[in-house]
């Protein structure tokens, strides 16, 4: 993996590992990097400052470069918090289904899809990994590439934890045959997240079953 990346996975787990309890209080950073978003995927990067940013949440324009730096500093938040996310729901899908790959890998992928469905920044991350333009920091191209090297190191571990019939390199290619296949419905969704994920889990179930036998 590259640098970028373990960089990226290690302060995301990081982060996972201290998720606040759902009573705490929601931060500014947490609601300035929201509402960023938000303004982001509706009305694009370029129209967002840090003025602007500071009027959407009501607090001063200083709180905003306290709480999160300048616009650079922005950018990063927040392609780091659709990273953690992503994870997050990865994660859990295979925490849930412990014994069972296939639920497993049907679990994280309707959750992605999911999160996808209310969270339009996440389909400019994965747009902008795919080639698309984005008036987006050239840093997001960074952070979207290392969302989805983070999402196959991941899926990776989690799979290998499992007692599969699959050598090493057929693994890898069942590992990337799922992420692009999920994130290609991020992309462009055809029907309800629960099918697809049902088609998905159905695909890597019948290579499981095909290796099985060979």
């Amino acid at each position: 993996m590259t640098a970028p990346v373990v960089g990226a996975l290690a302060q995301v787990r990081l982060r996972l590992g201290r998720m606040r309890p759902l009573a705490a209080p929601v931060s500014h950073r947490e609601r300035l990097l929201e509402a960023a978003a938000a303004f982001t995927a509706e009305q694009g990067w370029g129209a967002l400052t840090m003025a602007k940013l500071a009027d959407l949440v009501g607090v001063s324009r200083q709180t905003v470069y306290n709480e999160i730096g300048g616009k650079p500093q922005l950018a990063e938040a927040m392609i780091m918090r659709e990273l953690e996310m992503f994870l997050g729901r990865v994660e859990a899908a295979f925490s849930d289904n412990p014994t069972d790959l296939v639920r497993a890998i049907e679990a994280a992928a309707l959750n992605v899809l999911e999160l996808a469905g209310t969270d339009p920044l996440l389909h400019m991350v994965v747009r902008s990994s795919q080639g698309a333009e984005s008036d987006l920091l050239p840093l997001l191209t960074t952070h979207s590439e290392a969302l989805l090297e983070a999402a196959g190191q991941v899926v990776g571990e989690h799979v290998r934890r499992y007692d599969v019939p699959l050598d090493e390199d057929r693994m890898a290619v069942m590992i990337d045959m799922v992420i692009r296949l999920v994130l290609s419905h991020v992309m462009q969704p055809r029907g309800e997240p629960r099918e697809t994920a049902e088609t998905v889990a159905w695909i890597a179930a019948r290579v499981l079953a095909s290796d099985a036998h060979r």
